[in-house]
């Protein structure tokens, strides 16, 4: 499984998209109806997924999925 679809596996479990159809220019909140709640455990779940951490003034400017596997590259 490649690391997008990994990631996208995971924003899966918060929302009612299949990770096949995640297009990069969705928004978590306005396009998946994340809460902030939804938000912050999915960031934690990245961080044990990847190996990585998160600092939070970054994972605040995550507004869409291709921003999220942006930062997610950055960081590895």
């Amino acid at each position: 499984m490649t690391q997008e679809m990994q990631f996208k596996t995971i924003v899966a479990q918060y929302c009612e998209v299949k990770p096949e159809e995640m297009a990069n220019d969705m928004r978590f909140r306005e396009d998946l109806g994340f809460s902030s709640l939804d938000f912050m455990s999915f960031l934690g779940e990245l961080e044990d997924t990847f190996d990585i951490e998160l600092e939070e003034e970054d994972a605040l400017q995550v507004l869409t999925i291709g921003q999220a596997l942006e930062l997610l590259e950055r960081l590895q």
